[in-house]
Parts: C-alpha cells; structure tokens; sequence
C-alpha cells in the first residue's frame, strides 16, 4: 500500500500538518496510537486549562465580600467529580472538532502503532491487531514526547504520578508534593493549592522556569508563597519510601538528608521526546537521547524522512509544532507558491503559563540583552496602575519591555498579571515585525482595557508613561 503522505502523529504538529497539506492538493494519512490531538489537547493543554478555569472560579467565590456577595453558611462546595467530568467534556468537544476538520479535509486516520521497517516502510499494527505494510513518497514524524522517567528509587509507587494522572484525580490530596519547578510543577501547584491541598515544590536548581526574565521569576515565587505554595530549592530526591498514609520522600539538600510528607508526589521534572518503537535503526534517520536531528526545512538525514515538533528535541510548545508542520508541508510541497523558503522565526516565540497570576513572555530576557545587546533600555507598567485591572481585582504584576537604546526596536515583552497569555499578542506583533516605541506609541489603545498596560510600558522606556510617576532627574 503506498502512500503520498503519512504524518506519524496526531497532535498540533501532526494534524495541523495534514491539513496544511490536504489545502495543498496533497493526499494525507495520519497514524495516530492514541487520541487525535495528541499530548496538548487530551492529557496536557486543554484539561489543564479547564482545571485551570476550576481553579479561578474558586479563587473568585474565596473573596466573595469584595464584589458585595455572601454566602448564607459563608462557605461552598467544591466537588472534584464534577470538575473532572467538565474537563472531560471539554476534551472531548475539542477533539471531536478537529476530528470533523480531518474528516473534512479527507485525511485518512489510522488509529495504530507505527515503526519503521525500512527507510520510508512502515509497519501498522491497528487497534484491532490488524498489521499492515505501507510504503510512503514522504513521511513526517510528529510523535511528540512524553515525562521524563524517575528513576530514583521508590519512584514506581502508585502514589507517585505524572501529570497524566493528576488530570484524572477524583479527589484532591490533602497534602501534594511536586518535583519540579518549571512549566508543568508550577501550573499544577497553583491549580491543586486553589482547590485546597497543601502544595510544596521541591526542585534542584535556584529558580522557578529558569527561561523566564528573573525578575518575572522571583516575583512568580512572591505570589506563590501568598497562594501558600511552599518551595524549597536545592532539592534532590534520593529515595521514595511507601507510607500506610501517604509517602515518605527522602532528598538530598546542601544542609544534608531532609525528609518530606505527602499524599502524593506529582514527578514535574521535564519531557524528552517520543521516538521509542519508531524503530529509526531501520532507516537513515540520525537521533540522539535529545531527539531527531533535522535540518532547517525539518527534514531529517534520510531525504523525504520530516520530523517537527517535541520530537527534535526543541522548545516543547504546541504552537511551535504547530507552526514547524506548516513551514514543513510549506516547504515540500508549495515550493512555487514563494520566492523564498519559509521558516519559524524562533526569536518570536511565545510562551504562556497558567500559574496566578498568569506569565507570558515573548523574545529576549533583560539577562539576555545585557550579554547580547549591553545598550537596551527597559519599560514598566504595573497592572495596580491600570484601570481595568482595578475593576477586575486583580492588580499583581506588570508589563515589562526590552528594547534596542539605538534603534527603539522591541527586543522583548514580558508578562506577569491578569490575562497576560491574551495580551502578549501585542508583544509578539512586536518583536516579529521589528516594531518601535515609536510604532507602538502612535496606536491608539482603547480605554479602559488591560492593553493600555501594554503601551504605557512601551512608553515608559522613554520616560513618556502617563500614569506613572517621572522618573528622578540624574544631577
């Protein structure tokens, strides 16, 4: 059975790249072992995100006195069953949607395990354990990642989960550890410390999601500690011991042996990518423990062999496999539709975390500008000073801004406060397309919104904020 195009994936890499092709006149297969949507949409993104929405909601109704509401018995209820049958529902109308869009599109779904046979043969063991033989033009390889394993010992223990399971908790744990404070620790801890456990984040380097600007991170740690989130750095898990109430965590600090107590213990440390059962030593596919090695038009060392997203081992965004799917089919197959071959522009990428606040930061970090670009001026907008924010109750945070001191180009935006994954939009137009203060300062922001914040941080990298204090003149 040959093939014009088989995408082993279905998620934002994979289907987004089907369909890409299939607008191209190009006759797709996707290869899908488990759910279409992949990691993002059925165990990452999506429920994440309606726990996350759970988890506001709780946040409103604990100051219910500031917006002039009381409740009879001054409590509610929170039923986790509930919040877990919302996710589900959620999950399941998205991917039904992008389901009707393969469907639409004519794009054939497999749902089997796929492995390479020889350099572009593939195996297919369907999911009534039906094998078939197909032969490919081209394939992509979009097989995502999956947690990173714990192998420290002890770390098999049921009460030991990914965040695979914490989506589908019944109950919430009186007392969650997590290890781990990047992306993943960090949503988690807020949703779970919101819904009523007590969280800890225990981790081993010295900051929370080293990635993020460092004054952004250490003011993400001041608001986790006023939602009662603990955290302990230097932290590294030595064994993990059964408990008949819980677990016990034996770790290893610079001040020696120091024991933790907890119901469950969420492993957050990272993601590496999925390529185990591809079988790539059947092809000339070049890989390492890191991921598929590609070139810039994600093809990798076999020709006509593609791969794109988690699985190569970069930044693991859903957007950017998204956008990387796109570029690819782009690129092999409306080749005579541009002059020049299209590529991501990795400097624009976007990043979003769900913690409370919310944090989003696009382009260079301030540390990233001192060692890249010493002559930079930064701007700052606190959300206390912004009207809409006031309205809403939720003034914690800014708007911080990294631009070039030569040229006013805008370098980087950062983010921590109300709304923040909504408004970096602006910040991205910005970086993307080389915009100026200036650029930014003619367009008019309508009042009151959150996006007045925006501009006057832009503005304030030249001392012309409205609603700030002038700066003190230097003598």
């Amino acid at each position: 059975m040959k093939k014009e195009l088989v995408i082993l994936g279905g998620g934002p890499g994979g289907y987004v790249a089907a369909i890409r092709a299939a607008q191209l006149g190009v006759t797709v297969t996707i290869i899908e072992q488990d759910r279409i949507g992949g990691t993002c949409l059925n165990y990452g993104c999506i429920p994440t995100k309606a726990f996350y929405k759970n988890a506001e909601v709780v946040s409103l109704m604990q100051k219910p006195e500031e917006f002039g509401i009381s409740f009879p018995d001054a409590n509610f209820n929170f039923d986790m069953m509930k919040v877990l049958d919302r996710k589900t529902e959620v999950v399941t109308r998205v991917r039904e949607g992008v389901e009707q869009l393969l469907k639409g599109n004519r794009i054939e779904v497999i749902h089997g395990v796929a492995r390479f046979v020889g350099p572009k043969n593939l195996e297919v063991k369907d999911n009534t354990g039906a094998i078939t033989q197909i032969e490919a033009e081209r394939i992509i390889i979009a097989t995502g990642s999956k947690s990173a394993p714990l192998t420290e010992p002890g770390m098999d223990s049921k009460k030991v989960i990914t965040s695979d399971e914490a989506l589908e908790l019944s109950y919430v744990p009186k007392r969650m550890l997590i290890y781990g404070g990047g992306v993943i620790g960090v949503e988690f801890a807020g949703i779970f410390a919101t819904f009523g456990s007590d969280v800890t984040i225990i981790k081993y380097r010295p900051r929370l999601i080293r990635s993020l600007d460092e004054e952004v991170s250490k003011r993400l740690s001041v608001y986790l500690r006023k939602k009662k989130i603990k955290f302990d750095i230097g932290v590294k898990i030595k064994e993990v011991i059964d408990t008949e109430d819980g677990l016990t965590v034996v770790t290893e600090t610079d001040c020696g042996i120091k024991e933790y107590q907890c119901d469950l213990l969420l492993g957050a440390t990272g993601r590496v990518p999925n390529i185990d059962g591809l079988n790539l030593g059947a092809t000339d596919v070049a890989f390492t423990d890191k991921g598929i090695t590609v070139d810039e038009q994600y093809q990798t060392s076999a020709k006509g062999i593609y791969a794109i997203g988690d699985v190569t081992g970069g930044q693991m965004l859903a957007h950017i496999a998204s956008e990387e799917g796109k570029v690819c089919v782009e690129n092999i197959f409306a080749k005579d539709q541009a002059k020049d071959t299209n590529q991501v522009n990795y400097d624009a990428i976007p990043s979003c975390i769900f913690s409370f606040p919310e944090v989003a930061t696009v382009g260079m970090t301030e540390e990233e500008a001192k060692e890249n670009n010493p002559d930079y001026l930064v701007g700052k907008a606190l959300f206390a000073a912004n009207g809409k924010a006031v309205t809403l109750a939720e003034t914690d945070g800014f708007i911080k801004i990294i631009a070039d001191k030569a040229t006013h180009t805008i370098l980087g935006v950062h983010i921590i406060g109300p709304h923040a994954s909504d408004l970096i939009t602006e910040g991205i137009l910005a970086v993307d397309k080389k915009m100026t203060i200036e650029e930014i300062g003619e367009a008019v922001h309508p009042h009151p919104t959150l996006s007045e914040a925006f501009w006057e941080a832009v503005m304030d990298a030249k001392g012309l904020a409205i609603h700030a204090l002038p700066r003190p003149q230097k003598e």
